[in-house]
C-alpha cells in the first residue's frame, strides 16, 4: 500500500504524519514539483498545492482514492470518476480548530496582542505606550456560510455576548442564537466579517472592492476558508485606503504567500500560514489523519469512503 502526500512539509511534520499510518505501508511525502516521480504505483493521493486533473490521474494507474481536507477545489471530481477513482474530502473534521483560530484572530486584533507583545519584548518605555482597543461585548459578527465551522464560530461569539448575523445558501440547523440576513445586510452591519464558504465559480472573488465599500470603515475581515474567495488586490487597496480597518488572513490567492507580498508589511493585517485547521503543530492535525486512515481502509475493503464526492 502506497500513500502519496503532496505538499510542503518540514521533516518533523513528515515524521509525525507517517506515524499515523500502518508501519508496513509506504508513505511518500513529496513537494508538488516532485510528485510526478511518485505516482506510477500510488494507491492513495492526499493532495495539497497541486491540481488533481487528467494529467495527474493518467500518471497514477493504480489509484483508488483522492483524499482531501475540507476543501476540494483543487480536485477535478469528474475526471476522478472517469478514472474510476474515489474522491472524498474531510468535511467538518477541522471545524473546531478553524473556529478557534477565528476567535484567536478576533481577540488578538481587538486586544492588540501582537503589538503589545512586540512592545514589551523591545523593552520600550511604557510611559510612551499608545494604542487603541475595543471590547467584543455587543459587537456584530457576520458569518458568511453556516456550515460546521460557521456554527462553531457563532457558538463562541454568543458566549462573548456578541450579536451574531449570518448569510448562507443552505444553512445547517443550529441551536445557536443567529439572525439570518441577506448578504447586503451582512456586509453593511458587520463589525467583523468572517468567511466560511467553499471556493467555486460562484464564490471566486466574491469579496471584492464593491463589498469593501459596503462595509463599515471600522470593520475587520477574517478569511480562513480559501484565499481566492477574496480579491486580494482589492483587499490591499481597501486596507491602504482604510476603506475597512483591518484583515486577519490564514489563506491567500497563491500559497505559500509571496515573500514580497504587500500584506507582509501592513500594520493593519494579521497573517498565519494556512494553519487554522492544524492545531497539533506544523502541518499536522491528528484527527484529520485518523479520518484519512479510516477512509483508506473503507476503500480497501470495497466500501465507499466517508464524505465521498463522487460515485464509482
Amino acid at each position: 500500500m502506497k500513500v502519496v502526500i503532496i505538499g510542503y512539509f518540514n521533516e518533523y511534520s513528515k515524521k509525525r504524519i507517517a506515524q499515523e499510518f500502518p508501519s508496513d505501508w509506504k508513505i511518500d511525502i513529496v513537494a508538488p514539483q516532485n510528485a510526478v516521480n511518485s505516482l506510477s504505483d500510488a494507491d492513495i493521493v492526499i493532495p495539497e498545492h497541486i491540481q488533481v486533473d487528467k494529467t495527474l490521474l493518467d500518471r497514477a494507474p493504480h489509484l483508488k482514492l483522492v483524499q482531501t481536507g475540507a476543501g476540494f477545489d483543487n480536485v477535478n471530481i469528474e475526471e476522478c470518476t472517469r478514472h474510476n477513482v474515489w474522491a472524498a474530502n474531510a468535511a467538518g473534521v477541522n471545524a473546531v480548530a478553524v473556529a478557534e483560530h477565528v476567535l484567536a484572530f478576533i481577540l488578538s486584533w481587538y486586544k492588540n496582542i501582537p503589538y503589545l507583545d512586540n512592545f514589551m519584548k523591545n523593552k520600550e518605555d511604557e510611559k510612551q505606550l499608545f494604542y487603541t482597543g475595543s471590547e467584543l461585548d455587543g459587537k456584530t459578527i457576520g458569518i458568511l456560510g453556516l456550515g460546521a465551522i460557521g456554527k462553531n464560530v457563532a457558538k463562541y461569539c454568543n458566549a462573548l455576548n456578541m450579536r451574531v448575523i449570518a448569510h448562507a445558501i443552505r444553512p445547517k440547523e443550529t441551536k445557536e442564537k443567529i439572525e439570518m440576513v441577506d448578504v447586503d445586510t451582512l456586509y453593511r452591519e458587520s463589525d467583523i466579517l468572517t468567511a466560511h464558504i467553499p471556493l467555486n465559480d460562484q464564490t471566486r472573488h466574491m469579496i471584492n472592492a464593491s463589498v469593501f465599500k459596503a462595509m463599515k470603515n471600522t470593520a475587520l475581515l477574517i478569511n480562513t476558508s480559501r484565499g481566492s474567495i477574496v480579491h486580494e488586490m482589492d483587499l490591499i487597496e481597501a486596507l491602504k485606503n482604510r476603506t475597512i480597518a483591518a484583515a486577519c488572513l490564514d489563506v491567500f490567492e497563491k500559497e505559500p504567500l509571496s515573500i514580497d507580498s504587500e500584506l507582509r508589511n501592513m500594520r493593519n493585517v494579521l497573517l498565519t500560514p494556512h494553519t487554522a485547521g492544524m492545531p497539533d503543530g506544523l502541518k499536522f492535525h491528528k484527527i484529520r489523519y485518523q479520518f484519512f486512515l479510516k477512509n483508506i481502509q473503507l476503500v480497501l475493503s470495497g466500501e465507499a469512503p466517508n464524505s465521498a464526492l463522487n460515485k464509482i
